[in-house]
């Protein structure tokens, strides 16, 4: 059961239906990953609303499912341009959940944030993506993207 949601999680996302993926999750449902960092359900629904709906060429494939009792893990990977940048990105991601009532109730995302800062920011992501400094940054104006679509919603 929770292998088909895993499933059925990533499928949606690589179709682009946020509303399929806003749907697996818990009415307490919890987000956290190097960006975006702690979000409730609600900011969470809208991150991928958001997300999604900017991207163009987004590709999202998820393998190495494996669940045990209320748990479970995948690899993810996503490729897509960055919008800010226009660079391409391979970003390859470990995603942990917690489910409850058959749905995802925690969700945790990691990635190696150097990594992904040096396709997508480019030089600057070379030489300053490691730092404190750059990821705060990206994290501030991840936040105030989601707080401005948050705030459009309303």
């Amino acid at each position: 059961m929770h292998e088909a949601i895993i499933r059925d999680f990533y499928t949606a996302f690589n179709r682009k239906d946020y509303a399929a993926m806003q749907a697996l999750y818990h009415p307490q449902a919890t987000f956290y990953d190097p960006v975006f960092q702690q979000l409730d359900t609600a900011e969470v629904k809208a991150m991928w609303q958001m997300l999604l709906t900017a991207s163009r060429d987004l590709a999202v494939k998820a393998h190495t499912i494996q669940t045990t009792g209320n748990r479970g893990s995948c690899t993810w990977e996503a490729c897509y341009t960055f919008s800010r940048t226009g660079r391409l990105v391979h970003n390859i991601v470990q995603a942990t959940f917690e489910f409850r009532d058959g749905k995802i109730y925690r969700h945790t995302d990691r990635f190696d944030f150097w990594r992904w800062s040096r396709q997508a920011l480019g030089a600057a992501g070379w030489l300053l993506g490691w730092s404190p400094m750059v990821r705060n940054k990206v994290r501030q104006t991840a936040r105030r993207g989601l707080d401005a679509f948050l705030a459009a919603r309303r």
